[in-house]
């Protein structure tokens, strides 16, 4: 049986100093951003956008991390709900790259990180109590339709959490109520950030393209269950394609079964 190379002393130095650089960049984007707080929302949300171009444009030279978008084309110019996959912290900084104008609904407890939390609530993104039941989902979902309306993008990850590449958990309940609501276009996205950035914000990076996968619109007018079970599947299944393309383990069906009736 052939054991498979590490990673390289070369790849985890220039991890090393990518990290580096995120943690002094973030760390200064976050104190100097604090300034801002008096004037409108819009300058901190294309502030917050210079920071996450410039970090995933730094992991190119650095890491030899690249990306790779496809299927633009599904993305209509309005509002939109993008149901993303998640595998790692890079998906909660490449967005803001790539849409014009995107909201993150994001967990509440990352609102207490010092300084990143305020710029976070003056950004507009859309705090989740995950211990907060139905009420915490209903106020989701009004605060979402609200961002919707104004012409946002809303970036959701179904699952809940990261997952590594392989892995399936169930999909929560909470992006048909918001899609059910708002009746804005979903779009799923897939993607295989986990192969070259682990789950951690200082986790190692391989070289390689990060892929992030536009998918077309969900059907409009689906019932619940059946749109959650449509979303998971072009999800996962787009994604179980990427990850075995880059050399992954294919998708591992899930633990528990979250159905919606």
């Amino acid at each position: 049986m052939t054991v498979a190379p590490g990673p390289s002393l070369v790849t985890k130095l220039r991890s090393a100093l990518y990290n580096l650089l995120f943690l002094l960049l973030t760390a200064a984007t976050c104190i100097i951003g604090l300034a801002l707080l008096p004037f409108p929302r819009q300058w901190m949300r294309r502030y917050v956008q210079v920071w996450a171009r410039l970090m995933i444009w730094l992991l190119k030279p650095v890491c030899g991390v690249g990306l790779v978008v496809t299927g633009r084309e599904h993305l209509p110019p309005g509002p939109a709900v993008i149901a993303a996959k998640h595998q790692s912290a890079y998906d909660t900084v490449v967005w803001l790259a790539i849409l014009p104008d995107p909201v993150y609904v994001l967990k509440q407890e990352l609102l207490k990180i010092p300084a990143w939390g305020k710029l976070a609530q003056h950004y507009g993104s859309v705090a989740v109590d995950r211990k907060g039941g139905a009420t915490a989902l209903k106020r989701m979902v009004r605060e979402s339709a609200a961002v919707l309306a104004e012409g946002h993008q809303v970036v959701i990850f179904p699952e809940g959490t990261r997952t590594l590449p392989g892995q399936r958990v169930p999909y929560q309940p909470g992006i048909v109520a918001l899609a059910a609501a708002s009746r804005a276009p979903v779009l799923p996205v897939a993607t295989d950030s986990g192969l070259h950035w682990g789950r951690g914000a200082m986790a190692l990076k391989l070289p390689g393209p990060i892929t992030i996968a536009f998918l077309p619109p969900l059907p409009t007018g689906l019932p619940r269950a059946a749109l959650l079970a449509k979303l998971e599947s072009v999800i996962e299944t787009e994604t179980d394609r990427l990850v075995r393309a880059g050399g992954g383990p294919a998708v591992h069906p899930p633990l528990v079964d979250n159905s919606v009736g």
